[in-house]
């Protein structure tokens, strides 16, 4: 079997190049729903319908293990896919988020007073807090939704004059109530991860969702050997989309990274 990714757009290829980074050797399959993106403004109803189309999709492409590379699905579906939909319809397989790694990583700081910023969906959704909550109970958490922040990184303008000053409104309030730590609630911010350092201030340990859920992968990976052992390690990558255009190639190798633009078999499918 192989290890399945999906993400409503673009945003989960970079979280796709961290696992790869830290477990080369499995084979992949990635599907973003961009046709459809964004999730953020749809209801639960939605969101959930939409999750299960993509992994019903993924399991039927031989992936024993999906990650939810999109907070938008980790924060509202995935706990009703794992209780319902799996236990109904494949109870061998398994589906995580990237919200618990990053909340994992506030409880091994023990952060005081963590922030999170992240689409409107996602703050609204309180996720973060609920699971922050039940890892490190007296943390307290300010949230802060940064809508603006996905189309200016999907355009490729993150070294423009005016992402500065976008990103200095969003982090005033953060800054003002001294957090020690702060959470990159959304697939996308990792790109950006040194301009909102240098804003938020060295002091802050910023948490990228894309490195802490590589190493939380490769965790479970090792605490869970009768899933490990049935995947493949062939360093295969299959890549679909719902609707393939050049922008979304351009930006795709954008989200990938250097390392990963030459890769010979980097064709992407529209389903």
């Amino acid at each position: 079997m192989k290890i399945g990714v999906f993400d409503s757009g673009l945003g989960g290829l970079s979280i796709l190049r961290e696992i790869i980074k830290v477990l080369p050797d499995y084979d992949y399959v990635y599907l973003g729903d961009n046709a459809r993106v964004p999730y953020g403004g749809r209801s639960d109803k939605v969101i959930y319908q939409f999750t299960k189309n993509a992994v019903d999709f993924l399991f039927k492409k031989n992936c024993g293990l999906i990650v939810l590379a999109c907070n938008t699905a980790s924060s509202m579906s995935l706990q009703r896919i794992q209780q319902e939909y799996l236990a109904k319809n494949y109870p061998d397989r398994r589906v995580l988020g990237v919200i618990k790694p990053a909340v994992e990583k506030v409880g091994e700081l023990q952060a005081k007073r963590v922030g999170v910023i992240g689409t409107y969906a996602t703050v609204n959704s309180k996720a973060f807090i609920r699971e922050i909550k039940k890892v490190y109970p007296k943390a307290q958490i300010f949230q802060k939704a940064c809508p603006l922040l996905v189309p200016i990184i999907e355009e490729g303008e993150i070294d423009w004059i005016g992402l500065k000053l976008i990103l200095e409104k969003y982090l005033a309030p953060l800054k003002k109530k001294k957090i020690d730590s702060l959470i990159l609630g959304c697939t996308h911010y990792g790109l950006i991860a040194n301009k909102i350092q240098s804003i938020i201030g060295k002091d802050v340990r910023i948490i990228t969702e894309g490195i802490e859920t590589a190493i939380k992968l490769k965790d479970y990976l090792a605490r869970h050997p009768e899933i490990e052992f049935k995947l493949l390690k062939n360093k295969a990558r299959e890549f679909y989309v719902t609707d393939l255009n050049l922008r979304f190639l351009k930006m795709a190798r954008f989200f990938l990274g250097k390392k990963f633009r030459n890769f010979k078999d980097l064709t992407f499918i529209s389903i």
